[in-house]
């Protein structure tokens, strides 16, 4: 218990220091779980493993090992929330995570909803358990949101027509031509509209050249609902070449 209060202590310290030299004002301002939520999988779900929000990124530290012993130990959310807040703000220099990734309100909900449910067993309930996967129009319009919003695509893959850059996986600009390929085909399925809903859906069915498995989550037919997913596919089929 001593190490893992160290650690939220001496970090909390750093961050109480940065806030005013004239004494601790770091405060835990209202937040939104259920925004939190939708922001975790937009910006964090496709690097960060985190059992409620059903991610299974592994380029980032694992979210629930992280938290682990700091819930045997008894440290209070509140305290996770502060760590995760410096986090997010001041990332480890070696690591790929960007600093100040999000900011201000949004930073807090991210950092409160995942200190709520971090190496907690069991699974979102209520308004946390609709707050990623609804119900959606299948429109090319609609599945573009989605890509750049709560599915993250855009964070790990270039597309000219969502205006995305991502480089940690495929180039979709060419999954027209990706998905004619004779071994794509045979695990994917011959239709592009069947190649892209097993690429997001059972990703590890067939793996281009040059990338492996763990990258893409695993999880998306769990956080996405059948009609986001649709949407998505729309809006490949419409942007890709």
């Amino acid at each position: 218990m001593v190490k893992s209060l160290g650690r939220i202590t001496t970090l909390m310290a750093a961050v109480c220091i940065a806030v005013t030299v004239g004494g601790c004002a770091l405060k835990h301002p209202t937040a939104n779980l259920v925004t939190g939520k939708q922001l975790f999988a937009t910006n964090c779900a496709s690097c960060h493993t985190l059992a409620h929000a059903n991610s299974t990124g592994t380029v980032g530290p694992n979210l629930d090992d992280a938290f682990r012993q700091d819930r045997i130990d008894g440290v209070k959310s509140t305290s996770i929330q502060g760590l995760i807040s410096y986090w997010i703000s001041y990332p480890n220099t070696e690591g790929v995570m960007p600093a100040m990734l999000v900011k201000g309100q949004d930073a807090q909900d991210i950092a409160a909803y995942v200190a709520a449910v971090a190496a907690r067993p069991g699974q979102d309930t209520g308004a946390l358990a609709r707050a990623v996967a609804a119900k959606v129009n299948p429109t090319p319009a609609v599945g573009k949101q989605i890509f750049t919003g709560v599915g993250g695509c855009g964070s790990c893959h270039t597309l000219a027509a969502a205006g995305t850059t991502g480089t940690v996986g495929p180039n979709l600009n060419n999954l027209k031509t990706a998905c004619a390929t004779p071994a794509s085909q045979q695990a994917r399925g011959a239709t592009f509209e069947k190649c892209v809903t097993t690429a997001i859906t059972d990703p590890y069915k067939y793996i281009p050249a040059g990338y492996h498995a763990g990258i893409m989550p695993n999880t998306f037919s769990k956080t996405l609902s059948p009609s986001q997913i649709q949407a998505l596919v729309a809006f490949l089929s419409s942007a890709s070449h």
